[in-house]
């Protein structure tokens, strides 16, 4: 599948690249060290060991004897040496840690599955820094990230465990991932079939590269996630830019918005294209974490959001400026549902997002277009302008992005020779359309949530899931089952 709090980016759609503001859609490919979800047991906190263990820089050379630490989390209150098996969570793009405490199905599932849980942390995130305070320095420095490279640190973690904890060999293992990390969780049973037996893939949009997804679709979904939540909610939004516009052209229009928007620096007029890429990004946020109940994932919000910031969204046909005191009260159900702010912050990124790094790989190999054209969507137009992107990359950074790489590495469309993945994904996911939605084969099985947001089966149970989540969860749990059951009928094969 998370500027994401599982999440980050450059978003050639919204804005030109500029360290350190990225894109609102990358930003939630997968989302950091924030808080737990407010419906999470506390108890899943506590329950995990840390671990290091030391990985080489570089897998595909021999001149680089260079090793890291990456870190780790392991649990083992469910795990039998007997018939068990290990559930290992291929990290995204931030801190394990929160990670770990967002993963509430892997510890929901662990005692029925006779698991041991391993959360593993993607280098060049949290604490896992292959060169330390430089790694983020420069592309020299970060020349070693690359969704290959993690994927072998997995791989390696992976044989370490089986060679060191008595009793885990001869054992199963499924990657289980959300978002980026979905995206990784399917690649690494394509690539390391003898290593892991299955997948689970939840909101993973591997198909969101180059050309197999049309650039459009991602906002399209997030314009419908509007339109069925309230009555001219999605029109308001759309007649929202021209109204921010039309008085940010008049002499008191800038003074104006600074105060009706609460903002907590004054507005000039170089601000404004940024400050509607930041309202953008509020509502992409706002479509991925459309959750039943209420939650924190990346902000304290209410049980289905969308539905509360459309009650401020009813009518398009006001006055620019009453339009836009109701744009307020929409954003401050994302920005402010606790009440403890004073003011929004348009600069504000999410503490330990891990956003240089991401802005590195998505000027590298995790190319991911987006494009609004306002008509079959609520925002401005802006294309997808490939020499643009590439030339704001080498600004950045000295390199130039490879789009074909990824579909060289893993496949595009083709994946057809692969076995054992489920891939999820919930209807109101904008992501979900650059993801798997439809059955390629017996073993490799979509499964789609009516009324599901961003990896929300990945979730931990709560009183407020929905039949169609409950049964999701438990065709997954089945299908996981069957790999077990195949591993051990086949007498297991030893690494």
């Amino acid at each position: 599948m998370g500027r994401p709090a599982l999440l980050l980016f450059l978003l050639p759609l919204l804005a030109p690249l500029a360290a350190p503001a990225l894109s609102p859609q990358l930003r939630a490919l997968g989302r950091p060290h924030l808080k737990a979800s407010t419906t999470f047991r506390p108890a899943v906190t506590n329950a995990y060991k840390i671990r290091y263990f030391q990985q080489k820089v570089d897998h595909f050379g021999f001149s680089n004897a260079q090793t890291f630490k990456q870190r780790f989390l392991i649990a083992d209150k469910h795990w039998k040496e007997n018939g068990g098996s290990i559930l290992f969570y291929t990290g995204n793009e931030g801190d394990i840690i929160w990670f770990c405490n967002n993963t509430g199905f892997m510890w929901d599932v662990a005692e029925e599955m006779k698991a041991m849980l391993v959360f593993a942390e993607h280098r060049y995130y949290g604490e896992s820094l292959p060169f330390g305070e430089d790694s983020l320095k420069d592309s020299k420095h970060l020349n070693f990230l690359t969704s290959e490279q993690a994927l072998a640190d997995y791989a390696e973690l992976i044989i370490h465990l089986k060679r060191t904890i008595p009793g885990a060999e001869n054992q199963p293992v499924i990657a289980i991932g959300g978002s980026y990390g979905g995206v990784l969780a399917a690649w690494f049973r394509m690539k390391y079939p003898h290593i892991v037996v299955g997948a689970l893939a939840s909101s993973a949009p591997i198909w969101h590269i180059e050309d197999l997804t049309p650039c459009g679709l991602f906002m399209k979904i997030v314009t419908k996630d509007f339109k069925i939540s309230g009555p001219k909610c999605s029109e308001s939004v759309q007649r929202s830019w021209g109204a921010i516009n039309r008085l940010s052209n008049i002499g008191s229009g800038l003074p104006w918005l600074t105060k009706a928007l609460h903002l907590c620096t004054p507005l000039t007029y170089n601000d404004i294209q940024h400050l509607k890429n930041w309202i953008s990004e509020t509502w992409v946020n706002l479509a991925m974490v459309n959750y039943p109940y209420a939650s924190n994932f990346l902000k304290p919000l209410p049980a289905w959001p969308l539905k509360v910031v459309c009650r401020y969204l009813k009518n398009p046909n006001v006055s620019d400026r009453a339009l836009l005191h109701n744009l307020y009260q929409a954003l401050n159900v994302y920005h402010n549902y606790s009440g403890g702010e004073t003011c929004m912050d348009i600069s504000e990124t999410i503490a330990n997002l891990g956003t240089w790094s991401w802005a590195y790989q998505s000027c590298t190999e995790i190319i991911l277009p987006f494009c609004t054209d306002g008509v079959e969507d609520m925002f401005e137009p802006h294309t997808w302008d490939w020499k643009k992107y590439s030339d704001e990359c080498y600004s950045q950074w000295g390199v130039r992005p490879r789009p074909s790489w990824i579909t060289t590495m893993y496949g595009g469309r083709n994946i057809s020779s692969h076995t054992n993945i489920v891939f999820s994904n919930g209807e109101l996911d904008p992501w979900s359309g650059g993801g798997v939605t439809k059955d390629i084969t017996d073993t490799l099985v979509a499964i789609t949530i009516p009324q599901g947001a961003h990896h929300l089966d990945l979730r931990a149970n709560t009183i407020f899931d929905p039949a169609p989540l409950m049964l999701a969860r438990s065709l997954e749990i089945r299908h996981m089952k069957q790999w077990i059951a195949d591993f051990y009928g086949n007498s297991g094969g030893q690494l």
